[in-house]
C-alpha cells in the first residue's frame, strides 16, 4: 500500500505504530518533506496540527506563552480528554510540570530543581554507580541469556529514582507495576484495562500511594526529595494533596521510563551497529557523545501537546486560537535539515543538537541525572562484555507518549 501524507499523519495517533521504528520514520520523513505543518484528523480525536520539522518545534518551544500546555499536554482520544476535563472541574485530575504554564510552572519546577542540580548529581553519583555494577553483576547471574529490557532495563534506573525520592526497596515492585500501567496504557500487555476509567485508576492508585508518603514525610522529615516536595511552601501554604501527588508521579515516572527506554535502546543500537560498539570500547572517552547519541536515537519522550491562545502563522499556514498542535520529537531528532544522515547510528556524533530533553523553560529538570545514569551503566557494561548477540526478536510498546522496547533477547557473555 502506498504511503500518502494523510495515512503517515495517522501514524502519530496510532499506539502500535510507534512501536514499529521503520514505518513510524517512514511516515515522519513523509511528513518532513511533504506536510511539516500538518493537519491530523483521526478517529477518536480531536484533531490537531503535527509539527515534524526541528525547528518548527524549537519555534514553539520558545514561544511558550503563545503555545500553552494546558489544557491538552498530551496527546489523547477526545473521550479521555473530556473525562479529565471532568477530573480537572472535581479537582481530582493529575497535574504536573507538564500540564502547567507559567507562572505555576515556575514556581512549582523549582521546588524540586536542587536535587538535580550539578552538587546533587555529584553526591549522588556513587549510589548511581553502585546500581550499575549491581545490574550487570545481575546480567552475570542470568547466565548469558535474558530479556535485557524486561530483566535489567526497567529495574536500574527505577532503583536510582526512588532511591532520590527515599522509598523502601520494598516498595520498588509495586511502583514499577504502576509506572508500566500509566505509561502502557495503549499496549495490550501492560495496560491494566481498556477503558479510561481503569486507566484513570492508576493514577489514582499512585495518589493513595503519595498521599501516605506525604503523611509521613510531613510528621518526619527525612533529607530525601519526597521530604523536600512533601513540605514545600508556595505562598506561604503546602501544596495540596492532589499537585503533591502530581510531583511525585512525574518524578518517579519520567524519571524511569525514559531512561530505562534509553539504556535498552541504546544497547540494541550497539549490537546492532558492531563498528560503533568496538569504536566506543577503543574510546571510553567517547562516551559523553555516545550516550546522547542514544537519547537522540530511542527518543524516548514521543510528543507534547500544545495548544494555541492567539493565531499563530507557521511555513505559511495559520494556526487558529483554540488550535492543539503535537509536537514530535522522535521526528525532529531526525530532521535531514539539522543532522548529518540522521539515520546513522553514530557513538561519536558531534554536534548533536536533539531535543529529546525539550527546550525552553519546560526542558527537563531532570536532564542531567538521566545522561549520569546511562553514562555509568554502559562505563560499567562495556569494559566487562565479552560479546553480544540479539538472541529473539525485539518488540516496541504500543504508546502514543513515553516508551521503547519492552522486549530485548540477548545472548552475551560477561567478565
Amino acid at each position: 500500500m502506498t504511503l500518502t501524507v494523510e495515512r503517515a499523519g495517522l501514524d502519530l495517533a496510532d499506539p502500535k505504530a510507534y512501536a514499529d521504528d521503520r514505518r513510524f520514520h517512514e511516515s515522519l520523513a513523509l511528513l518532513r518533506r511533504e506536510s511539516p505543518v500538518h493537519w491530523v484528523d483521526a478517529p477518536g480525536y480531536t484533531p490537531f496540527w503535527a509539527i515534524t520539522k526541528n525547528e518548527d518545534v524549537l519555534e514553539i518551544e520558545r514561544n511558550h506563552q503563545i503555545f500553552l500546555n494546558a489544557p491538552r499536554p498530551l496527546l489523547g482520544t477526545a473521550e479521555f480528554d473530556e473525562l479529565n476535563r471532568q477530573r480537572a472541574e472535581q479537582g481530582i485530575a493529575l497535574r504536573t510540570l507538564i500540564h502547567m504554564d507559567d507562572p505555576d510552572h515556575r514556581v512549582i519546577r523549582a521546588i524540586g530543581a536542587d536535587w538535580f542540580r550539578p552538587r546533587a548529581m555529584r553526591a549522588l553519583e556513587p549510589r548511581i554507580k553502585e546500581l550499575a555494577k549491581r545490574y550487570v553483576d545481575r546480567m552475570v547471574d542470568l547466565g548469558g541469556e535474558c530479556d535485557f529490557a524486561q530483566e535489567v532495563a526497567v529495574h536500574f534506573p527505577l532503583y536510582v529514582i526512588l532511591s532520590l525520592l527515599g522509598l523502601p526497596e520494598s516498595d520498588f515492585g509495586r511502583m514499577l507495576k504502576l509506572t508500566q500501567e500509566l505509561f502502557g496504557g495503549d499496549d495490550d500487555e501492560f495496560q491494566r484495562g481498556a477503558t479510561n476509567e481503569e486507566k484513570l485508576q492508576v493514577l489514582l492508585d499512585f495518589f493513595a500511594y503519595f498521599q501516605e508518603l506525604t503523611e509521613a514525610r510531613r510528621k518526619n522529615p527525612t533529607d530525601d526529595l519526597a521530604s523536600a516536595i512533601a513540605n514545600a511552601r508556595v505562598d506561604g501554604e503546602p501544596l495540596n494533596d492532589f499537585d503533591t501527588a502530581s510531583y511525585y508521579v512525574i518524578v518517579a515516572t519520567a524519571g524511569h521510563d525514559t531512561t530505562s527506554a534509553t539504556i535498552s535502546g541504546g544497547l540494541r543500537a550497539l549490537i546492532e551497529h558492531p563498528d560503533q560498539l568496538g569504536r566506543l570500547r577503543d574510546k571510553p572517552e567517547l562516551m559523553p557523545f555516545a550516550v546522547d547519541e542514544m537519547i537522540r536515537w530511542v527518543t524516548p519522550v514521543k510528543e507534547f501537546m500544545r495548544t494555541a491562545n492567539r493565531d499563530y502563522e507557521l511555513r505559511g499556514v495559520t494556526i487558529r486560537e483554540g488550535d492543539a498542535v503535537l509536537l514530535s520529537y522522535p521526528s525532529a531528532n531526525r530532521d535531514e535539515d539539522v543532522f548529518d544522515d540522521p539515520f546513522r547510528f553514530d557513538v561519536g556524533r558531534d554536534p548533536n543538537k536533539h531535543l529529546a530533553f525539550g527546550f525552553g523553560v519546560h526542558y527537563c529538570l531532570g536532564a542531567a541525572l538521566a545522561r549520569m545514569e546511562i553514562r555509568a551503566f554502559f562505563e560499567e557494561l562495556l569494559p566487562r562484555l565479552r560479546s553480544i548477540e540479539i538472541a529473539g526478536t525485539p518488540e516496541g510498546i504500543a504508546t502514543t507518549f513515553v516508551g521503547g522496547l519492552k522486549r530485548l533477547p540477548i545472548r552475551y557473555s560477561i567478565a
